[in-house]
């Protein structure tokens, strides 16, 4: 019987053991070692990146911007030896030197000091001149040797020393504003049949014109297969039927005298009483000024 129960052993209950108990805590499990936080990894994949980006190759340094710099193209430009787009070409094929070195990059900036040579010459750049003239008759922007009428360009005399040119033509007989410019751009802004500035013009013609004709005129009309808008054409309030208000965005005075011979009417006179926003106010007949910084502004946001 003891062999049975010294078999049965694990199946009853556990004998009282004589080992004396303790009361001491058991020690603490060790913690594991930690691996790298994953900042760490950030942090070093971040310096790889930067390490990527300062070895980019063609990448420049940047540099301030210097006070009063200027694009190459446009400070050629300026100077009235081509224009821009000319300048371009002639900057890559490697005529324009800068400072006696040849500069082929495009959006070259210019700093002040620095000695252009455009082609074997010295560029001298000249400040940007705007002049309003107040045009009167038998002056033309004609520049025929041995002309009958004189130029207007006697009239804007002593104004500046730079090399200026009118914005569009004016005959003899044509009279108004007429601006003045060393500033290539606006002239070619100026010219373009794109521009949207309107002018305002006063028509003299020989005869009163009908009513009907006012209306065609009003809803715009072709002419040598180009057509033309008319912004606006009215009668002169507290004047004769013969002298015409007309608003349309060309600066070609002959336009203006085309549009009316196209109806059969002669034109004796024509004045140009706004351009672009400028008017005749406090600017006597052949007398000239100066545009205001703000009115310069307004002309290159036209």
């Amino acid at each position: 019987m003891n062999n049975k129960q010294g078999n049965n052993k694990g199946s009853g209950p556990r004998a009282t053991s004589s080992r004396p108990s303790s009361n001491k805590p058991k020690p603490a499990m060790q913690k594991r070692a930690q691996g790298p936080k994953k900042v760490k990894t950030v942090t070093k994949v971040a310096e790889v990146v930067s390490d990527k980006v300062e070895k980019k190759p063609n990448q420049a340094a940047k540099r301030p911007k210097v006070k009063d710099e200027i694009r190459l193209n446009k400070y050629i430009a300026n100077s009235g030896a081509c224009s821009r787009r000319d300048a371009d070409i002639y900057i890559t094929s490697g005529t324009v030197k800068v400072n006696g070195i040849p500069v082929t990059e495009m959006g070259y900036m210019v700093k002040p000091g620095d000695v252009v040579n455009f082609d074997g010459a010295t560029l001298t750049p000249e400040k940007k001149v705007y002049i309003l003239l107040n045009k009167p008759k038998n002056f033309t922007t004609a520049m025929d040797e041995g002309q009958e009428y004189r130029n207007v360009l006697e009239l804007v005399k002593g104004s500046t020393t730079a090399k200026i040119g009118a914005i569009g033509r004016m005959d003899k007989n044509t009279t108004g504003l007429l601006l003045f410019t060393n500033d290539t751009d606006m002239i070619r802004k100026f010219t373009l049949p794109s521009q949207k500035s309107s002018k305002i013009y006063q028509v003299s013609l020989d005869k009163n014109l009908k009513f009907e004709d006012l209306e065609k005129i009003n809803k715009g009309l072709t002419l040598d297969g180009h057509r033309v808008f008319v912004e606006d054409v009215s009668y002169i309030d507290g004047e004769a039927k013969s002298e015409i208000g007309l608003q349309l965005r060309s600066s070609n005075v002959k336009v203006v005298r085309s549009i009316f011979e196209h109806f059969d009417y002669d034109v004796l006179r024509i004045d140009r009483v706004a351009f672009a926003g400028l008017t005749k106010k406090n600017l006597p007949r052949g007398n000239w000024r100066l545009l205001t910084d703000q009115e310069i502004i307004n002309l290159k946001n036209v």
